[in-house]
């Protein structure tokens, strides 16, 4: 066994992906709708502040069965129009309550699912138009992103998003064996994602993305290794290589799979092992973690310019001080708060036609929380981090005793910095700063394995 195997195998423990902090099974101090519109205006009211947007379409054809994402499985398209009716509503509810976003522009706009493209062209136009119309996007540096469905998106689409100002979209992929698409309920041909590929480039999409999943139910080493040479094959952009979470606990779907179909842990460390190894090896960089991006993508770019943010919508080149999140189970978040929608569509429909804001749960931060926040979002954007004083160096040193001696991560003077042999264990040293963790370790399994 090679050493990075033999670390992959030691540090292969359930772990946050910090995408916040505190994480959600962690959120305790909930707002109410005041506060948290007290909130937003507070951020926006500072100058040159700098605003996101998030829009979850949950809808989907048929159910993937490897998803852990909250969606609506439907193929009835009549629930289009109410819905988009309804974010266009959630919208002008914001617009009301916090009149500084009138003065605002759109940063990043994100389209997230569910399918963003289950939704027809003129809905989708509907949307974007009426989003438009309320808080334009910033036209110098707008950057607008969705993820499609292979499987369900038209050229058409893609011309329209183009329209609209949008240079990036993702493809979810997953893997291109068919044996393995069909136990997971996504048949998706690779000549299928070939020609989305090729028709995103020759409409002048800036960066093409390809999620990639290891771990999932049928896969083998020999297999994957196919994925992976067609994937280099297309050369996407950059590319996300995600550790199936297999969450049987919260998505009860996914009790289908049989022990004997999941690889080993060995053999699944192996997938991820041999995926990193071929993509550092054909020019990308490695960003953060579970991302690659080839070295003049703008996600790299900015990784090397130390500008990276990490937010609920992923790695992201551009940090901005709000992030409004609209849809259902959307997740928005200001300097100081959290705020999470409803994540079923009656009760998300019933509290938009009432007048409120469809929130059912989100998370006042602490100054601790703040702290902490703060050098965790430094560590997994920019694998360093400065201590708060040297009680926390000295209890996070005897924390990380074990990674620091098998050379994860090293400590000099106020400052952690991770070294290239640690870069695929950030969730594991990240840990080591989580306050509300290590206070309270979780009763249940909450987390998915980090490896």
């Amino acid at each position: 066994m090679n050493p990075l195997s033999q670390l992959l195998r030691k540090y292969d423990t359930p772990a946050p992906r910090y995408t916040s902090y505190p994480t959600v099974p962690y959120w305790q101090d909930s707002p109410t709708e005041l506060e948290w519109v007290n909130s937003l205006r507070k951020a926006l009211k500072v100058s040159g502040s700098q605003i996101a947007l998030y829009l979850h379409i949950p809808f989907c054809e048929s159910l993937c069965t490897f998803c852990g994402c909250n969606t609506v499985i439907t193929k009835d398209h009549g629930v289009e129009n109410p819905y988009v009716s309804r974010l266009l509503k959630e919208l002008e509810l914001y617009m009301e309550r916090v009149p500084e976003l009138s003065s605002k522009r759109f940063r990043q706009i994100h389209f997230g699912g569910g399918t963003p493209t289950f939704l027809s062209v003129s809905e989708l136009d509907r949307l974007i138009t009426g989003i438009y119309k309320n808080v334009p996007a910033d036209e110098k540096h707008f950057d607008g992103s969705v993820e499609v469905d292979p499987r369900r998106t038209t050229t058409e689409q893609l011309e329209l998003f183009k329209k609209h100002g949008f240079k990036r979209i993702s493809f979810g992929v997953q893997d291109f064996n068919l044996e393995v698409q069909r136990v997971v309920n996504r048949i998706q041909p690779y000549e299928m994602t070939a020609k989305m590929t090729s028709d995103a480039r020759e409409l002048g999409y800036e960066s093409i993305n390809f999620d990639l999943i290891y771990g999932l139910p049928k896969q083998t080493l020999e297999l994957f290794k196919d994925t992976i040479a067609k994937t280099l094959t297309l050369r996407p952009d950059r590319i996300a290589l995600y550790s199936f979470a297999l969450v049987p606990w919260v998505k009860k779907v996914q009790r289908i799979f049989k022990d004997e179909d999941l690889p080993e842990p060995e053999e699944k460390r192996a997938l991820y092992e041999y995926a990193r190894e071929k993509f550092l090896n054909a020019g990308y960089v490695e960003i953060g973690m579970d991302h690659f991006a080839l070295p003049n993508e703008s996600l790299a770019v900015s990784m090397k310019s130390k500008t990276l943010h990490r937010n609920f919508m992923g790695y992201t080149e551009l940090k901005t001080d709000v992030l409004l999140g609209l849809g259902l189970s959307s997740i928005s978040e200001s300097p100081d708060c959290f705020y999470q929608n409803l994540k079923v569509l009656p009760e998300y429909e019933r509290a938009l036609d009432q007048g409120f804001l469809p929130g059912f749960r989100g998370h006042l931060l602490s100054d601790s929380d703040l702290r902490h926040r703060a050098q965790i979002l430094e560590l997994m954007t920019t694998g360093t981090v400065f201590f708060q004083n040297e009680s926390q160096r000295e209890a996070v040193r005897a924390r990380l005793s074990e990674p620091l001696r098998d050379g994860l991560a090293m400590i000099q003077g106020m400052q952690l910095s991770m070294t290239d042999k640690g870069r695929p264990f950030l969730r594991n040293i990240g840990m080591a700063f989580d306050e509300r963790l290590l206070t309270k370790a979780p009763e249940t399994r909450v987390f998915s394995q980090s490896i």
